[in-house]
């Protein structure tokens, strides 16, 4: 159960501005505060508590790291000599993994036959679309990028590209994007890709290409492998392309589908990922179609085609020169999207034949685990990235290595699609019993939410005693568990399961 201390530690993370070169650490001079609160934030409480352990906050009289915050420049300085014990207790309360192996687990993984060193990746987009700026990813520490989409089309880009749908704070709840592909000439392009390779031989090279004929996608595909790919990805998904028969128009047709990948396999014997689009009601017959045309895994997903805000007015700096069209959603909005977007796709695939690469609302290693438990073997990031910066490999990597270290596993290979048992249809869930919530008076800070979501959005099953108290109504209770989700302190949790 979390505690108020708990709920008002993620709250402070999430004020944090995760500031380049942060101050508040150079402050210090003990410890890595920046570090350990942007850990915190991401869901790393193991990283986060080894980067605070040399703070001692009760012992310093300055709190110079306060005083240097630059959240302070907005309201207030980020609670720092609250945060940095309340990391450490976090990381105490949790299972100690001293001693837990004997070696240091690895985040190596096959992938397409290639051994990555660990299984991130930058999606293809505007932060793989020059040679510095994935030569920088690699350094950092990423296993791979996924190149800028490649093409023959001319590519006329929008200013401003980007919209938001919110802004939770200072962080992106979704995200809606206006660009297409690589505004470059493709033997440009490919020029740099052949630089990369031989510059990081042992990284993942996944180059994306898209054509409007055949011998488009199989010329391509060919200069591609000449040039220093590992792996080509189809992109088959892009939602806002200017061209017809390109993009999205091409993912929702099946055998324009098939007979593209069909065109890359002619050209290279590399393997080839088809980059879907989530835009269908089931990925079947499309995954289908790309097996059939050749290709050993599937990439997904790609934007959401969206609308994010609608502007009554007409002023000229609103949207593109005051208009807007559809185009793709991503961020943290889509990963349920997403994630069953995969494992309706992993029904499908032979895991002894054909993989997955999943795409879609991952920010920390959390969300990346749930990627592999569905079956992904790789895990693509864009938003993140753009949002927080390449740094975010530090907690993906370190929060999935000190995971698979508390789980006494050696590496991450059993965990890929290890809970695809435990999703089954709605028919065969559990309709027998009722969960009860249960409610931790002492956490209770009686705001009266609880009261309020169940007597308007559930079965009035919460009564208030002494005006503000809760106290559950267990003959109405059908335990849906609308109080626990809405209470703003974590003080209900989950009771006894009890037949109906």
């Amino acid at each position: 159960m979390p505690t108020n201390s708990t709920i008002y530690a993620a709250a402070e993370a999430a004020r944090c501005l995760l500031c380049n070169d942060a101050p508040c650490s150079k402050a210090c001079g003990k410890a890595d505060t920046g570090k350990a609160v942007r850990s915190l934030f991401f869901r790393n409480i193991r990283g986060a508590a080894l980067s605070a352990a040399g703070a001692d906050c009760a012992a310093c009289t300055t709190q110079a790291c306060q005083k240097a915050c630059t959240r302070r420049r907005i309201d207030r300085a980020i609670d720092l000599p609250f945060l940095m014990p309340c990391i450490v207790a976090q990381n105490d309360a949790l299972p100690s993994i001293e001693g837990a192996a004997a070696t240091e687990p690895s985040l190596e993984i096959d992938f397409c036959g290639f051994r990555c060193e660990n299984p991130f990746v930058l999606a293809s987009s505007v932060i793989t679309s020059t040679y510095d700026m994935c030569a920088s990813a690699l350094k950092a520490g990423w296993g791979g990028v996924a190149v800028k989409t490649l093409t023959y089309a001319q590519i006329d880009e929008t200013s401003p590209r980007f919209d938001l749908s919110d802004k939770s704070g200072i962080h992106f709840s979704g995200f809606k994007n206006l660009e297409q592909l690589s505004e470059h000439p493709v033997d440009k392009d490919l020029q740099w890709i052949r630089r990369l390779k031989q510059d990081f031989p042992t990284k993942l090279i996944i180059v994306s290409i898209m054509g409007s004929t055949e011998q488009e996608w199989e010329e391509l595909a060919r200069k591609s492998a000449e040039n220093g790919a590992d792996i080509i990805e189809c992109n088959f998904s892009c939602p806002q392309m200017t061209y017809r028969n390109m993009g999205s128009d091409t993912g929702q047709n099946s055998k324009l589908v098939e007979r593209f990948t069909r065109a890359c396999r002619r050209g290279t014997s590399k393997p080839i990922l088809a980059k879907l689009t989530p835009n269908l009601s089931s990925p079947h017959d499309f995954v289908q179609a790309a097996l059939d045309g050749g290709a050993d895994g599937i990439a997904g997903i790609n934007t959401i085609k969206s609308l994010t805000t609608v502007d009554f007015w007409t002023s000229g700096n609103s949207g593109v020169a005051g208009k807007t069209a559809v185009s793709g959603y991503s961020g943290r909005a889509v990963k349920p999207i997403a994630l069953r977007f995969m494992h309706d796709t992993a029904q499908i695939l032979s895991p002894e034949r054909h993989t997955m690469s999943g795409i879609g609302g991952v920010v920390n290693w959390r969300d990346a685990l749930d990627f592999l438990l569905v079956g992904c073997s790789n895990i693509q990031i864009c938003t993140a990235v753009m949002e927080y910066g390449q740094r975010i490999i530090e907690d993906l990597t370190e929060g999935l290595t000190l995971f698979l270290k508390a789980c006494a596993m050696p590496r991450l290979d059993p965990f890929v699609g290890a809970a695809t048992g435990n999703i089954v249809t709605p028919a065969a869930l559990n309709r027998n019993t009722i969960l009860y919530p249960e409610f931790h008076k002492e956490k209770c800070i009686r705001c009266g939410r609880c009261y309020i979501s169940c007597r308007d959005g559930g079965h009035q099953a919460i009564r208030l005693e002494n005006g503000r108290t809760p106290q559950l109504v267990h003959e109405r209770c059908v335990g849906c568990h609308l109080c626990r989700f809405v209470c703003p302190v974590g003080a209900i949790g989950e009771g006894e399961r009890s037949p109906k």
